[in-house]
């Protein structure tokens, strides 16, 4: 008797254990994918990436995730799922490091390009003292077939990183199902001195996180090796009936090739029936929506209210990600405790997801305009028409200004310029605690005088600059906007597991699985692989101001259109929402003129 208490306590301890290990693995999945989306504008100043080219990147995960899923769906309980577990979480850990290589591969971060008469301030100097073919190679910047070779690297550690998340969580599941009983911000900086992270240049350790979630993820991955094999027990075989038609065709002596080759007509055949298509449809709507949010939600922060990238994470982090979980657990608990029929499902889903579009309507207008940008959006001084849109003015055509400088300064008369040069400045005063850090520049030609200046300087209109961009004129609001995205998210995320019942109840029983694996298939390569790219090129044509190396386009942008860019960012989201909703509204109607879904009575729903 005692010898028989054991080994039923054995495998309730072992499933606890595995429970325990599985939700450490998934949360430093979860954490690594956060991190690194946190950290795309970063890189994107660090290598010159632009927004659609680190969307692609972010989303090419689901890309390898997509490759091995059919294969998924045929070695489920043929095959050690721990141990492939396992080896898939060491090699999400080698796609995290490889991630961080380009910074180990690439020339140290240059932020700061030295004037062709050898300042290293970028300051006005006589144009006399230097020549164009010198000022091109001293500006330098990054060699385009590096930068070719490190996007490559980055996009190849991503494929990676979803071949290894494969097997995580349908092994994972099914291996608890089968072995329960039955009823049950970087830490650290690498800038140099004399930036801070309000500085448009500012480039953090963004490599140091994904060497330490790597770490994270081979530790998780450790013990999965020493789960046992769980081995499904034979069943006597079932007659095949007509309401069973994969038993057959997916059974355990089906061979793998015989398997690819049934798979196409079994996948068109769950398309063709038109409410579990709409439904899924609709739901690659919805997650488009999500995607373009998760992946550059911290992006538009930064550039609409002025936010640091940390500060930007840590409202991600601490507001939108906790209310999407509530709303997640809550519509879970909803769906257990009432079980509704697929008329309620309906409105279960249509009511949450039209209040959450409508919560969006007022982000469209908490923001501000584009700071004024000299060159940029306004002209120089007095001559705001006839210098407008064009980098030098009669103020600095005699400095010799590289194309390529990229060091923003606030001028006293509240216009932001390009560059001390492109401002007209000679002279700077050094921090005296930080000798490798700029307290001002001084005697700025462009820059219209609003404080004392020395005897004669304000007849000629002579200023100073503080080093950085201006301060924006609406960072009050990243909170009200921030605590309204997540609100709008809570409201949505009710309907998700609304969404999801109303897809398991229009197959057959023995069809679930099969149109799980169908779902998540068409929703990666639908929705999560195509949209942050959608997202990142319309943020891309949001930019009046493009990064330049020696007269071509470098591909980080150094500013945005803010209205339009919050115009697009929201408009697209809430285009994919309400796309959804016409979907969503379609599958509804047809589920009335389907009398076995119309039906107020009850069915089997799987908890």
């Amino acid at each position: 008797m005692e010898e028989e208490k054991k080994e039923k306590s054995k495998p309730s301890c072992n499933i606890k254990i595995f429970v325990l290990c599985h939700s450490l693995l998934q949360l430093t999945q979860l954490l690594h994918s956060a991190y690194f989306k946190s950290c795309i504008t970063t890189i994107e100043r660090r290598f010159g990436f632009n927004s659609m080219s680190m969307g692609t990147v972010s989303s090419l995960h689901e890309m390898g995730n997509m490759l091995l899923v059919v294969f998924v769906s045929y070695f489920g309980s043929r095959v050690n799922r721990p141990r492939f577990i396992g080896f898939g979480g060491l090699l999400m850990s080698c796609a995290a490091a490889t991630l961080a290589l380009p910074h180990f591969l690439s020339k140290p971060y240059q932020y700061h390009f030295m004037s062709a008469a050898g300042g290293s301030w970028d300051t006005c100097v006589p144009r006399e003292n230097s020549s164009a073919p010198e000022v091109c190679r001293q500006g330098g910047g990054e060699d385009p077939s590096e930068v070719r070779t490190q996007w490559l690297t980055m996009a190849a550690a991503q494929v990676l990183f979803g071949i290894g998340s494969v097997p995580i969580q349908p092994f994972g599941i099914s291996y608890i199902d089968d072995f329960a009983e039955p009823g049950n911000s970087a830490l650290y900086i690498d800038s140099p001195l004399d930036l801070t992270p309000s500085d448009p240049r500012w480039v953090g350790a963004w490599w140091m996180g994904l060497l330490v979630s790597s770490g994270c993820l081979a530790l998780a991955s450790i013990p999965y090796f020493f789960f046992p094999r769980v081995k499904v027990p034979a069943q006597a075989k079932a007659p095949k009936t007509e309401s069973d038609p994969l038993k057959d065709e997916t059974s355990s002596e089906t061979s793998l090739i015989d398997f690819l080759k049934m798979f196409p007509r079994l996948l068109l055949r769950m398309l063709l029936r038109p409410v579990f298509l709409l439904l899924i449809l609709s739901q690659c709507c919805f997650s488009s929506s999500i995607a373009g949010l998760a992946t550059f939600l911290s992006k538009f922060l930064e550039h609409q209210y002025g936010t640091t990238a940390t500060y930007g994470s840590l409202l991600i982090g601490a507001i939108n990600l906790p209310m999407a979980a509530v709303g997640l657990l809550l519509g879970g608990v909803v769906m257990k405790r009432v079980r509704p029929p697929v008329r309620t499902l309906l409105w279960l889903c249509l009511v949450p997801l039209s209040l959450s579009i409508l919560l969006c309507v007022p982000l469209f207008f908490m923001g501000c305009s584009t700071q004024r940008v000299a060159g940029v959006n306004t002209g120089y001084g007095h001559t705001q028409d006839q210098w407008a849109n064009r980098s030098l003015s009669l103020c600095n055509s005699n400095c010799s200004c590289l194309n390529n400088v990229f060091n923003p300064v606030c001028g006293e008369d509240n216009t932001e310029y390009i560059s001390p040069c492109h401002a007209g400045c000679t002279n700077v005063t050094i921090d005296t605690l930080n000798p490798h850090r700029v307290q001002t520049y001084t005697m700025c030609s462009c820059v219209t005088a609003l404080s004392a200046v020395p005897a004669g300087a304000a007849d000629m209109g002579i200023g100073r600059a503080l080093p950085g961009s201006c301060t924006k004129s609406c960072p009050h609001l990243v909170l009200p906007a921030i605590l309204l995205i997540a609100f709008a998210g809570f409201i949505a995320s009710l309907s998700h597991n609304p969404i999801y019942m109303m897809v398991l109840r229009t197959v057959f029983q023995e069809e679930k699985s099969f149109a799980i694996g169908v779902q998540f298939l068409l929703i990666r390569m639908l929705a999560w692989l195509p949209a942050p790219a959608v997202f990142g090129l319309a943020i891309d044509y949001s930019c009046v101001w493009w990064k330049h190396a020696c007269g071509n386009k470098q591909g980080a942008c150094g500013y945005y259109d803010n209205n339009i860019l919050r115009n697009r960012y929201f408009g697209l989201q809430v285009g994919y929402k309400c796309l959804g909703l016409v979907l969503l509204a379609l599958a509804g109607w047809r589920v009335q003129h389907t009398p076995c879904l119309s039906s107020e009575k009850e069915p089997e729903v799987p908890v």
